[in-house]
């Protein structure tokens, strides 16, 4: 539960679309969609690779970086503050070499915490576009620039942090020389669409990550190899509108979210 001060409203606050788009569970499709593409940076990669425990504990990595993003968006600014020094002190002890391209990596460059913010705020956008109630183009804007907060948060420079959604995908693209299939991103692949869970289970994640697929750029498929089989759409997008149409009507506020507005209020 997050808790502060009361009256605090955070960084973003009630009115804002980073509290709309994060309060819905659909944010977990984004959530995976960012996590495939992330992983086409050799240096990103790498960094995730020799220095995370997420192959040990997969779930374990999930959950500290969805605190982090829930810390960051419903906490107090206290707590959003904190959490960035957490990523902060940890990015800090995070470097070396990626043995594929031989180029050598810090997890506090500017330039990769970029890539990673812009991969999951873009992310974010088109999966509630997509199976979410929608977002209008001004929407997307104001939710790009509400998000430079958070990108400060774990030292992105503010002014190379675009503050329009056109501004986010010119810059992804201009990354795409960049990309690569590495073993690394293979195996990276492998965790997000099949970890470690019980097998009762394994039919109830296969919706996101197919959803999370149906989502992703042609070349990043093509990049991992991923058959994918247009007409399909249509169906994917439909029984995941259905179950997380569902969900909302279960759970129509998160806990998180009715302790952070009230904690606002």
């Amino acid at each position: 539960m997050v808790e502060g001060v009361a009256g605090d409203a955070g960084l973003f606050g009630p009115g804002s679309v980073a509290w709309r788009v994060h309060a819905d569970p659909v944010v977990l499709i984004g959530g995976l969609r960012a996590l495939l593409i992330q992983a086409l940076h050799p240096l990103a990669m790498a960094g995730v690779d020799q220095h995370s425990d997420y192959k040990d504990d997969p779930w374990g990595r999930l959950t500290r970086t969805s605190e982090f993003v829930a810390a960051a968006v419903f906490g107090s600014t206290a707590e959003a503050q904190a959490a960035g020094a957490r990523v902060r002190g940890v990015h800090r002890q995070v470097r070396g070499t990626d043995p594929v391209t031989g180029g050598g990596y810090r997890a506090s460059d500017p330039e990769l915490l970029l890539w990673i913010h812009d991969v999951l705020v873009e992310s974010c956008i088109v999966s509630y576009r997509q199976f979410g109630p929608g977002l209008s183009d001004e929407d997307a804007d104001r939710y790009v620039t509400e998000m430079v907060a958070m990108a400060e948060l774990v030292g992105t420079p503010t002014k190379m942090v675009p503050t329009t959604l056109a501004g986010v995908r010119a810059h992804l693209r201009s990354m795409d020389p960049v990309l690569r299939m590495t073993p690394a991103a293979r195996d990276g692949l492998k965790m997000v669409l099949a970890p470690p869970m019980h097998l009762a289970l394994r039919p109830l994640w296969v919706l996101p990550t197919t959803a999370a697929v149906s989502l992703l750029p042609f070349r990043v498929r093509l990049m991992y190899r991923l058959p994918w089989f247009p007409p399909v759409d249509l169906a994917v997008r439909a029984t995941t509108m259905a179950l997380f149409t569902a969900l909302r009507l279960a759970a129509p506020e998160p806990p998180m979210v009715r302790a952070a507005r009230q904690r606002a209020a």
